[in-house]
């Protein structure tokens, strides 16, 4: 069995920064990420199962570790050498229990909920916020029972989905996959599942003009779950700013009423609200704008397009960036971070649920799974970053890891 083992080495970390300049995933062969031979991660207690990875996704916060530009506000949630990895759907080896304590038999299929709270870490009792099921916001991510790891994939006693050897997945991470599903559905979950929290974490109100900058993985999932969870209820008008012509067909069939390049965007919302222009800022604006990017760049354009005491969402991981907040104070703006998931209420007053759960259901309805454009076995790792770090400019999506088959990949 074989693993994509990423290690703490400062002299392939800085050649993989430099390579990283001539394009995000070119310095894959020469960063600390190495194929090795690799077992099973020894299992941490009764309630922990073993999950045989069959396909895992190259997401961009796993970019932007490899390329060494990733915020060093993470570095005491890491612990080395870890198996990247978090957006898996696997096989169980073993039966077991799932999140909510039901039976699940060997070889079912299940995508786990990454986070690594208090419940992993066999922590009782559980700190406040996993009390209240946010358990994407739990302070206890580098104690109890486990080594430091903010998630499956970046702990190095769990493995992770860029492995051919089975990772090791606490019960109440489990989620099992529908039949319905395909594989290259189940894929797409987690990043769904941050997308369903950006989106409920907004507070979209009735009629509300939203704005969605980027659309990759994470932009598209946001376009979906806006169409499916927010606007029955809010009747809100969705426009999205897509760079590649593929991305702006897709976001037309998942429901944007507005598609356009994201140079366009801030035109486009002025004629919608009806807006002035004031110093390259808009006098009104959008309500919210959700930022599915992460960049210097990407933040002061959401800030220049929301209209006053409107609401700015972060969703696409932010590595180091530098942006005059002014507008933030002036405008008297909100803006809100969304990381993972936990528990949500879809509507007031309605029984919690999982936010996995509600993506399940968002990823069946839209037909997520195909945004998957590529796969690629673990030997073909460097081509597959690469790709994976230009898929915009090359027409695709999501790229993932295939260990379901020892050769090929598909386009």
């Amino acid at each position: 069995m074989k693993a994509l083992v990423f290690e703490r080495n400062i002299a392939r970390f800085a050649a993989s920064r430099v390579a990283s300049v001539f394009g995000s995933g070119r310095g894959a062969g020469i960063g600390p990420l190495q194929l090795l031979d690799a077992t099973a991660p020894e299992l941490p207690a009764e309630d922990w199962f073993r999950l045989r990875p069959l396909l895992s996704g190259i997401c961009g916060s796993d970019l932007a570790t490899l390329d060494g530009r990733s915020s060093r506000y993470f570095e005491d949630m890491v612990s080395f050498p870890f198996v990247p990895g978090h957006e898996v759907v696997g096989v169980l080896d073993d039966g077991g229990l799932d999140h909510a304590g039901r039976r699940l038999e060997p070889g079912t299929r299940a995508v786990i909920e990454p986070v690594l709270g208090c419940a992993p870490r066999h922590i009782l009792p559980p700190c406040p916020q996993c009390s209240l099921g946010h358990t994407g916001l739990c302070g206890n991510i580098a104690f109890g029972t486990l080594e430091p790891g903010l998630q499956t994939g970046f702990c190095t006693d769990t493995g992770g989905g860029w492995s051919t050897a089975p990772l090791v997945a606490h019960s109440s991470q489990l989620h099992a996959v529908p039949d319905a599903l395909s594989d290259e559905d189940a894929v797409i979950v987690e990043p769904t599942a941050c997308a369903v929290h950006a989106v409920l974490s907004a507070g979209i109100a009735p009629d509300d003009l939203v704005a969605v900058l980027g659309a990759g993985t994470l932009g598209l999932a946001t376009v979906a779950a806006l169409d499916r969870i927010s606007r029955p209820d809010s009747g809100c008008t969705v426009m999205v700013g897509a760079k590649h012509p593929h991305q702006r067909e897709l976001a037309a069939a998942l429901g944007a009423d507005t598609v356009v390049s994201p140079d366009q965007l801030a035109r486009a919302i002025r004629r919608q609200a009806g807006s002035l222009v004031l110093a390259g800022r808009l006098t009104g604006g959008a309500d919210v704008v959700f930022d599915c990017v992460g960049s210097s760049e990407s933040l002061t354009q959401a800030l220049s397009m929301v209209r006053p005491r409107g609401k700015v969402v972060l969703v696409g991981m932010p590595g180091k960036v530098a942006v005059d907040l002014a507008p933030l104070w002036h405008r008297e703006l909100t803006l809100v971070g969304a990381y993972a998931y936990g528990d949500e209420r879809p509507t007031s007053g309605t029984t919690p649920r999982r936010t996995f759960e509600l993506a399940l259901e968002v990823v069946a309805d839209a037909g997520l799974g195909s945004l998957v454009s590529a796969a690629y076995p673990l030997e073909r790792y460097e081509e597959a970053i690469a790709h994976a770090g230009a898929a915009g400019r090359r027409g695709a999506v999501k790229v993932v890891f295939d260990l379901r088959k020892p050769k090929g990949s598909i386009r």
